[in-house]
């Protein structure tokens, strides 16, 4: 049975090694990045294609994955005379894996419904190691039948596929998932700047709270291996972890629901931002919390 040709759309951190999976499982793939350069690379690296532009790409595939900073970057690709909408086939899936605002989604893919085009929210979480090996956590939200068409794709870059309900709703979830995230970040870094100026060790911190109750994916994941290392390169943009905040915010206004810390912790990452400047890692946001108290936090053997 031959595989549907599977157009991938944003080539970053993370969609390269995405891409990459989609084809190794045997997907004939078409690539576009705003980096030229950087398709051409990617479609040499898997044996498929560079499209010239969305529209080339659409009318050569059946499903149409997109990997972008933000629902407005999307809406940009979709649309113009070179954009994908304008070379789109009827019974095309849309798989948005960006993370999006879940209004804006909606209203894309009521858009295409009317061309007999499905769009589905699938965003992502696990970061680039994750990518890299297809053990990605999958959020999807839409309908049954495009859901079926596209859940081969998903499954070459996700470990767990998990349905959230109708479109808009995995997009809801990824946002909601990384206000947690960022939430467990900035407590377990206020907690190792107390203990350090207690006079305990931060990497034994670490150690004691990735054993007992205060553990989280930032204690195992985060702490000693991009903090106390002062690598600070994780993979994921502080610009975007404030962006996703920002869409979390947005949902809970939209549902009337009063959330105290949520806002805070955006506010924080927001002043983080602020502070240290663009494009940096979001791990970043640990050394604004050491300037705030006016310490730094470094294993007790360095």
């Amino acid at each position: 049975m031959t595989q549907p040709t599977v157009g991938f759309i944003g080539l970053g951190a993370m969609g390269d090694p995405m891409a990459k999976r989609v084809a190794g499982a045997g997907f004939p793939l078409v690539v576009l990045d705003a980096n030229a350069a950087k398709a051409a690379e990617i479609a040499a690296a898997t044996g498929g294609t560079a499209a010239a532009n969305g529209r080339a790409l659409a009318e050569a595939c059946d499903i149409i994955v997109t990997m972008l900073p933000s629902s407005a970057i999307v809406r940009a690709v979709l649309d113009g005379e070179t954009g994908v909408i304008a070379g789109l086939k009827p019974g095309t899936v849309i798989l948005e894996m960006s993370s999006g605002v879940p209004d804006a989604t909606r209203t894309m893919a009521l858009e295409l419904a009317e061309r007999d085009v499905s769009l589905l929210d699938c965003p992502v979480s696990g970061g680039v190691s994750r990518a890299i090996t297809g053990e990605l956590a999958i959020m999807a939200g839409g309908e049954d039948a495009g859901f079926a068409v596209g859940e081969p794709v998903l499954a070459t870059m996700g470990s767990s596929i998990t349905r959230t309900g109708p479109v808009g709703s995995a997009h809801a979830m990824k946002a909601l998932n990384n206000l947690v995230s960022a939430g467990g970040f900035l407590i377990g870094i206020e907690a190792l700047l107390i203990g350090s100026r207690f006079g305990l060790d931060p990497a034994l911190m670490t150690d004691v709270l990735n054993v007992s109750t205060g553990m989280n994916n930032s204690t195992q994941k985060k702490f000693k291996q991009f903090v106390l290392s002062r690598e600070f390169n994780a993979g994921f943009g502080l610009d975007l972890m404030v962006k996703d905040l920002g869409i979390a915010i947005g949902v809970a206004e939209s549902t009337g629901t009063t959330a105290p810390f949520a806002t805070l912790c955006r506010e924080m990452w927001q002043s983080a931002q602020k502070a240290l400047g663009p494009g940096l890692d979001h791990t970043d946001v640990a050394r604004f919390s050491e300037l705030i108290a006016g310490s730094e936090l470094h294993p007790a053997d360095t």
